[in-house]
């Protein structure tokens, strides 16, 4: 994995230097009511697959901005050339580049890295995880009334409203307080570094979490589906998505199986 990391690493920072490059400076076009591209996705995905491409002709990619190749081969790169793509549109300074390797359907690379601020958030399976060279680990937070957590809204969210805020509604009675930051790699990320303690988000992409959840639980945490099932393939990474330090995983999973709408 010695050549994938450097490469991985190569990516980020050429992806990085997109995305400052342009912070500021482009506007943005729908994809959605809610969903933006801007000229720098396109641009920090074509400086990324270039790379790939280069190093690894026989490799696959999924990418977000229309950017797949389906060839069979075990090792599939999932891409988000910016993750948090409205917070970049309104110079919002949360928003990051998120690259993983899969090998067989399971992530063994991942790197987030936030162009704003410079954090780098890289893992490699079994060896642990960093924050800019620094190993990082999940909080020991031991209950659900002492976290922080972290949510995000779909872009459908505005045909599942009510559901939606019930759910919000019951965490918030719950915890400490919860945050809405607006990409879901750094939201992973973040509670791998133990500043938040749970994550819950559905309708999410493999590209928005691939390498985050590599990193959590290289971190030493815990990522499931909403029916507390870890994934099994890459297109499963993000259609439910429930995160934490651990311990309290149950007690999130519990939350959600209870605000779950009625069939």
């Amino acid at each position: 994995m010695k050549r994938e990391k450097e490469v991985l690493q190569a990516c980020l920072k050429a992806a990085a230097a997109v995305v400052r490059r342009n912070f500021g400076k482009v506007g943005y076009e729908l994809k959605g009511k809610a969903n933006l591209v801007t000229k720098a996705d396109v641009a920090s995905q074509k400086a990324i697959l270039s790379l790939i491409t280069k190093n690894f002709p026989d490799h696959d990619y999924l990418a977000e901005e229309n950017g797949v190749k389906n060839t069979g081969s075990d090792y599939v790169w999932v891409i988000d050339p910016i993750d948090g793509t409205t917070n970049f549109a309104h110079t919002f300074p949360q928003s990051g580049v998120s690259i993983a390797l899969f090998y067989k359907g399971e992530p063994v690379l991942g790197g987030v890295t936030n162009p704003a601020t410079g954090e780098t958030f890289l893992a490699q399976k079994g060896k642990g995880a960093t924050l800019n060279g620094k190993k990082i680990h999940v909080s020991k937070t031991p209950k659900l009334e002492q976290s922080l957590l972290v949510t995000g809204f779909p872009y459908n969210r505005f045909t599942r409203m009510p559901a939606l805020l019930k759910r919000f509604e019951k965490f918030l009675n719950s915890c400490h307080d919860v945050r809405r930051l607006g990409s879901a790699a750094l939201d992973l990320c973040w509670l791998a570094a133990g500043r938040t303690d749970g994550y819950w988000e559905d309708n999410l992409n493999p590209w928005d979490v691939g390498a985050g959840v590599l990193v959590l639980q290289e971190a030493g945490g815990k990522v499931t589906d909403y029916s507390g099932k870890k994934y099994k393939k890459i297109a499963e990474y993000g259609r439910t998505l429930l995160a934490s330090n651990g311990k309290i995983h149950a007690q999130m999973l519990k939350i959600i199986r209870e605000t779950e709408p009625k069939a």
